[in-house]
């Protein structure tokens, strides 16, 4: 493999899916839709600022989404307070709001104990796995697509390591990461796959420090989801030659040129807008549910300096993961 960042790759593509209303089993029928739609009103908590070229930079954008599309009247908080959350989420639902996404799995137990204070306001809780009545869960599948960015990197890397990088060590991650490590080890059974973990969202010095000691370890190959602190596993990778970074959650291919090889993607804002579509004409049911390739709402996104071509054979194996991952014959999770 070269190690020259000019390097060819292959465009993956997902096949093009319409993604249509949710259908969410279970629960009990949320608020009638009897509202004026003036009176729409919606809003997010977060765990960072919008800024983050990530995870709540996608939340934020599919919460403008619902604003543009369906009139709704929209707010937010940028919260890393985690003594806070409650609080932040009472008075979202105090004011009137009718529908509150809590953006991350550490707002779960919070979100479940304030709803049921308020059963006239749904709360969606995103990368979260218990619904209650007034309450919906959603897992994005990422591991669908760092399934294809982990065998991609086994196969190009010539080294015998990939690593991982992450925020903190939540539920939430392990199915990307395992994704991740299970896609390199279907390609190279042997290849050591090294998880670190930064303990934050936000200390990029010491993200960059941990992906350096990847880089020491021999890793030619990092997959972050970190939040704002990945922006340290981007800058490793662009100081040393022939290392590539992955993104999550957006396409981050823009925010170090010529570190990110490709993205982890989540269309944050078509999942948020059918939610909120649901919950204005008063049919959403909350239930635990996952949103993944099937939906329309996950891909792999190849960096522009990456995207030409790879050669033909590196092209028809990623042409054919993606097939076998998008009609169920891959498992991305078996072990």
């Amino acid at each position: 493999m070269t190690t020259d960042r000019a390097r060819p790759s292959v465009r993956v593509r997902w096949l093009p899916i319409l993604f249509a209303f949710l259908v969410l089993a279970g629960g009990a029928g949320c608020e009638s839709g009897s509202r004026s739609s003036n009176d729409f009103r919606v809003a997010v908590l977060l765990t960072g600022p919008v800024s983050d070229d990530g995870w709540n930079q996608s939340a934020w954008e599919g919460v403008l989404a619902i604003r543009d599309q369906l009139g709704a009247k929209v707010s937010k908080v940028e919260s890393l307070d985690k003594s806070q959350f409650e609080e932040n989420l009472r008075q979202f639902a105090a004011q009137g709001t009718r529908l509150v996404f809590a953006h991350a799995y550490e707002f779960q137990d919070a979100t479940l104990r304030v709803a049921a204070e308020f059963p006239q306001t749904t709360f969606v809780v995103i990368a979260g796995d218990r619904a209650a009545a007034n309450v919906g869960a959603v897992h994005f599948t990422l591991e669908q697509a760092t399934y294809v960015l982990g065998a991609l990197a086994a196969r190009l890397s010539e080294a015998p390591v990939v690593g991982l990088i992450g925020g903190e060590e939540i539920p939430s991650l392990v199915p990307g990461f395992r994704g991740f490590a299970n896609g390199a080890r279907s390609v190279r059974p042997d290849i050591r796959v090294v998880t670190k973990y930064v303990g934050n969202w936000h200390d990029v010095t010491l993200a960059r420090e941990l992906a350096e000691a990847l880089v020491a370890q021999g890793a030619d190959f990092i997959f972050q989801n970190a939040d704002r602190a990945g922006l340290g596993v981007f800058q490793a990778a662009a100081a040393h030659e022939g290392v590539w970074a992955f993104g999550s959650n957006k396409d981050q291919a823009d925010v170090v040129p010529g570190a990110v090889y490709a993205s982890a993607v989540l269309d944050v804002p078509t999942a948020y807008l059918a939610i909120a579509r649901q919950v204005k004409d008063g049919v959403y049911r909350p239930a635990a549910t996952s949103m993944g390739v099937a939906e329309g709402v996950v891909r792999v996104a190849l960096a522009p300096e990456v995207s030409a071509s790879l050669d033909r054979e590196t092209k028809e194996f990623v042409a054919d993961l993606e097939a076998r991952i998008a009609d169920g014959r891959v498992d991305v999770l078996a072990r």
